[in-house]
């Protein structure tokens, strides 16, 4: 498959004039969006469980080899009670994606209070687990989870490890490069170390514009990352007033 470059979500009403025509309504974005792109992150499925229907239409949108990747629900990694009901309908939610192969990925965010232990490497087995076969991809937050001990982990689980940009402040997961299954996943959140944590608007930790020289760090890791990958899957969540669209087509150039 090689290198896909999308952003995380697309449909922003602060996108309008900045990457949308500043008329286009809602449901028209992602049918623009697949001009230019060939894979998003679908966001909405981390506050509300996917609806078959929705997802239906949303996939009709795109051309055939337009691919998303998909976030875990909040009770699967933030709340972390999900019941075998819930996963078997997030699944059943994102099937109209499974039976049309445009499915790139499951991400299951987790959230910097989630640290490396026994039980928590016991929560992710249940997470795969319940997940059955689709592909998984988990993002921690914690920096106590970069050892050893969760890579090999991973890899006996068949988890992916996304890898990501985003400010290098204490605690936080630095910008390493890990395959350990056959997705190579990268997501780059900006730099903003100012509102990273102190910020009123949560918009706000991602209202970071990135410079060409910041991106050009990352172009020979994912060059070599794609060559041990099935398919590497890259996003931009810095995605205030479409900073997300500018820098995708800034890396997209540089590769």
């Amino acid at each position: 498959m090689g290198i896909v470059i999308g952003t995380s979500g697309y449909s922003y009403e602060d996108w309008k004039g900045n990457y949308y025509p500043s008329d286009i309504n809602k449901s028209d974005m992602l049918k623009f969006y697949s001009k230019n792109f060939k894979t998003t992150e679908i966001n909405f499925t981390y506050y509300r469980m996917p609806n078959p229907y929705i997802i239906n239409r949303i996939a009709q949108k795109v051309p055939d080899d337009f691919i998303f990747s998909v976030k875990a629900n909040s009770i699967m990694t933030h709340e972390r009670e999900a019941k075998s009901k819930d996963y078997d309908d997030f699944i059943k939610g994102i099937s109209p994606l499974i039976e049309r192969e445009q499915l790139a990925s499951v991400l299951a965010q987790f959230p910097w209070t989630f640290k490396f232990n026994s039980k928590n490497l016991d929560y992710l087995k249940y997470l795969k687990e319940n997940i059955i076969d689709l592909p998984l991809v988990i993002e921690f937050r914690n920096i106590s989870w970069i050892n050893d001990e969760t890579f090999e982990f991973l890899e006996q689980n068949e988890l992916g490890f996304c890898c990501v940009d985003q400010p290098k402040l204490r605690g936080l997961i630095p910008p390493i490069t890990k395959i350990t299954s056959d997705i190579a996943y990268v997501r780059f959140h900006g730099r903003n170390s100012q509102k990273w944590w102190h910020h009123k608007k949560a918009y706000e930790r991602y209202d970071y514009e990135y410079k060409q020289d910041e991106l050009l760090e990352w172009v020979p890791k994912i060059k070599e990352m794609d060559k041990k990958a099935n398919k590497t899957l890259i996003y931009f969540n810095n995605h205030y007033k479409s900073k997300a669209v500018k820098a995708a087509n800034l890396l997209l150039s540089l590769l």
